[in-house]
């Protein structure tokens, strides 16, 4: 049969056609036909785009090795990565059967990538790789091979496309584009909690205190120093008084720019019993080093997390969102316009519990580099 004159058509006319589109919509285009699939996916229109901004979602982390055999036998079969689009209120799937691995286990973004764990199918378990890839173009390059003790135990920290962090209490792996891995000590007082890298450092909470009391404080670490095995710094300023005692259970995100966030139940009193008010979201400018409030959760709100002993904080920049066990639901924090903004997310898709974990995946056409 002779092909559908839309076919005759020259692949610049193509180009001009799908570059003219928002970005949603050339997402949707790929999905319409081999045709479009192939010309979208083209090294040459991916070039072109590549400037275009980035639609900012919030992706979610699957669950740990505690799910149910059917739900690693369906993510075996279709692998996936769910992202809730704040600015449209919907959710979206990205496949990721592109990706020749068992189970790939999501856990970071930067610049349109996304970091994963995997294994091949013919490989034993404890041969996990991170992989990088981008479910936009269906591009991914495996990175220097890892232990399983690192995906289990390591927080996987990324602020450009090749600069990559392993960190756990007693080393941190470095990657910025070599062939292999670079191993420095940690030397932290306990486990870091919340880990962010903010230009060229490290930021981390570590308890302190004694095992009958957490006593929460921010150490702080260059990327040189680290290199060098310089021992971490505890970053504190006599005017901060007993903003880490305010809060119950804190936690780091990365804030916009060079600013970072912490965030907590805000405390009633200081005994070891206190229970919490609300949620609040403290920020510190890293320049001037001054903390100020960002905001805190509605009492109304903050009453559907009082019935879970834990939470989760997830996001960045000026998204948050907080999950806890058996909600089915989300609270986001949004503050990209300008004003902040407190709602709920709704049919959230994955697992019983409630407990989302996650991160934000700004979707773009980036390209990796071999």
């Amino acid at each position: 049969m002779e092909p559908p004159p839309i076919y005759r058509l020259p692949d610049d006319t193509f180009h001009q056609i799908f570059f003219s589109l928002p970005l949603r919509q050339i997402m949707i285009c790929r999905c319409v036909c081999k045709l479009f699939d192939q010309i979208i996916s083209s090294s040459f229109f991916i070039d072109l785009i590549s400037t275009r901004p980035p639609l900012r979602l919030v992706a979610l982390r699957p669950p740990h090795h505690h799910h149910s055999h059917q739900r690693l036998a369906a993510a075996a079969v279709n692998p996936c990565l769910h992202v809730y689009d704040p600015d449209q209120g919907q959710w979206l799937r990205f496949s990721l059967d592109f990706l020749p691995f068992r189970f790939p286990h999501p856990v970071a973004s930067s610049l349109g990538l996304v970091y994963l764990w995997g294994d091949l199918p013919d490989s034993p378990e404890s041969n996990k790789s991170l992989v990088v890839c981008n479910p936009l173009t269906r591009q991914f390059r495996v990175l220097p091979q890892l232990g399983s003790a690192w995906s289990r135990h390591g927080s996987v920290l990324v602020d450009s496309a090749n600069r990559v962090m392993v960190l756990t209490e007693l080393a941190a792996l470095y990657f910025s584009g070599s062939n292999q891995w670079s191993k420095f000590s940690s030397n932290l007082p306990s486990k870091p909690r919340s880990p962010v890298l903010v230009s060229n450092s490290v930021y981390a909470l570590c308890d302190v205190g004694s095992p009958w009391r957490s006593q929460w404080k921010l150490f702080a670490c260059t990327i040189t120093d680290l290199k060098s095995s310089q021992n971490w710094g505890r970053l504190e300023r006599h005017e901060w008084g007993d903003v880490f005692d305010i809060l119950k259970r804190p936690r780091l995100v990365r804030g916009t720019g060079n600013q970072i966030l912490m965030v907590g139940g805000l405390k009633s009193s200081f005994s070891l019993t206190a229970s919490c008010s609300t949620i609040l979201i403290l920020r510190l400018d890293l320049d001037t080093l001054e903390w100020d409030e960002a905001g805190r959760m509605p009492v109304q709100m903050f009453q559907c997390f009082q019935g879970s002993s834990k939470f989760k904080v997830f996001g960045g920049g000026d998204r948050i969102c907080f999950s806890a066990k058996r909600m089915g639901m989300m609270a986001l924090w949004d503050r990209c316009s300008g004003k902040a903004e407190w709602r709920w997310i709704c049919g959230v898709p994955g697992y019983n519990d409630g407990l989302y974990r996650g991160f934000v995946f700004e979707a773009r056409f980036t390209a990796i580099q071999p």
